[in-house]
């Protein structure tokens, strides 16, 4: 099949773009910096710059600002959301005009839809969002992506856990200071951190291309999300270090603002129902096994 993949070079896109070359599949990556793209791989610098002949198979968006990079100041929310939906709008600016359309597009969307009211319930797809910062963010990106179903292409909303692999993403930032003997929880460790191996993320994006009765949001979590102080626990264990230092939540609020209130101190219980009922087997359903398999190979 042939794929386009916005976000192509991330975290994410990297270890996608690798899985789908394997498989022989024919890959185009839009970038702002094409020149970066090596191999087999062709690249688009803007999603106008698409003919209309151009034809896909499958379209998968993973673009958009790093979202815990900076503290969130009123334009740095407006960058966060204008790099999301604009080229989800571009996306779908070009199935409208595309002579052939995908028959699958994949957009990617967070966790964060669920929103930051505390709660111990499991949260399905079925569950509904809030008033908050990321909720908002990911209910806007959705919408954006739910464009495309109308021109009859089947579309899947990717909302993403905390994702776990090599080379990238939050594990990247945590296992020093972890392998120094500096971590601690974070708060009061009770928040949820749904999480996924990369690898198992990468097995759900494949799982949707090959399954065409999957539609509609999908978590992209493993089965069992743990709280802040299990995964510190799990991450010092695996590195054989203490973890005795706690960053007190008062100073995640004074750091870094709104973004630490709703990415550090707040999660939901977040469970893959919709991946579990379609028959998706995890290759990582414990955090323990995840960390110990990315950490020590």
């Amino acid at each position: 099949m042939r794929f386009l993949i916005t976000g192509g070079t991330g975290f994410i896109g990297s270890a996608l773009s690798e899985h789908l070359l394997r498989d022989d599949h024919s890959i185009m990556i839009q970038t702002r910096h094409p020149d970066s793209v090596t191999g087999n791989i062709e690249s688009v610098e803007c999603l106008e710059d698409l003919r209309s002949s151009e034809a896909f198979d499958v379209v998968i968006n993973l673009t958009g600002e790093p979202i815990a990079n900076k503290r969130w100041s009123e334009s740095q929310k407006q960058k966060i959301i204008n790099s999301r939906l604009g080229v989800t709008e571009g996306l779908v600016e070009f199935f409208k005009r595309a002579e052939q359309k995908p028959e699958l597009f994949i957009s990617g969307s967070a966790i964060g839809f669920y929103g930051i009211e505390p709660s111990s319930e499991n949260m399905d797809e079925k569950a509904t969002g809030d008033s908050s910062f990321s909720s908002q963010l990911c209910q806007q990106w959705e919408a954006a992506a739910l464009q495309a179903a109308p021109l009859g292409i089947r579309t899947c909303l990717l909302r993403t856990g905390i994702v776990l692999g090599q080379g990238g993403g939050v594990l990247e930032k945590m296992t020093l200071p972890f392998k120094l003997g500096l971590g601690g929880k974070i708060g009061s460790g009770h928040q949820w951190m749904p999480w996924i191996h990369l690898d198992d993320l990468i097995g759900v994006i494949d799982y949707c291309v090959h399954h065409p009765d999957i539609t509609g949001p999908i978590n992209g979590t493993a089965p069992n999300p743990v709280t802040n102080a299990e995964f510190t626990k799990a991450l010092g264990s695996v590195v054989k270090r203490p973890t005795i230092l706690p960053m007190p939540g008062f100073v995640v609020k004074l750091l870094m603002g709104q973004m630490g209130e709703e990415l550090l101190l707040a999660g939901k219980k977040v469970i893959p129902l919709k991946a579990q009922q379609a028959g998706f087997q995890f290759k990582y359903e414990y955090v323990d096994d995840a960390l110990s398999d990315i950490i020590n190979s």
